[in-house]
């Protein structure tokens, strides 16, 4: 394996760890599951709040939707692997973002 790709894997684990993060933060705040109905409020203050959260637990409730649709709707195979696909490459985006974060204030 090449160093980027361990870097890539390493920014994807580092991305859904920081959405599971970022949506439990978000549920021991508010006491509700964080979902993208958080923008269907219109233009408010809290919308606007809500956009840095959704952006980075994106992967964890694409996930979480995708895993209770199989079991209680039965979805299919491909539906869930495409869901997959796209929770990860956001986690891999996400993920660089963080990275990137802890770069520039001297964490790493």
């Amino acid at each position: 394996m090449t160093f980027e790709s361990v870097q890539s894997l390493i920014a994807v684990a580092i991305g859904f760890s920081f959405a599971g993060l970022s949506a439990s933060g978000y549920r021991l705040v508010t006491s509700q599951l964080p979902s993208f109905g958080l923008l269907q409020a219109g233009p408010r203050l809290s919308s606007f709040a809500a956009v840095p959260v959704l952006l980075f637990s994106a992967p964890f409730i694409i996930m979480r939707n995708t895993l209770i649709g199989r079991r209680h709707e039965g979805r299919r195979f491909e539906f869930v692997f495409a869901a997959t696909l796209i929770a990860g490459f956001w986690s891999l985006m996400s993920g660089t973002v963080v990275v990137a974060a802890l770069r520039v204030s001297g964490a790493l």
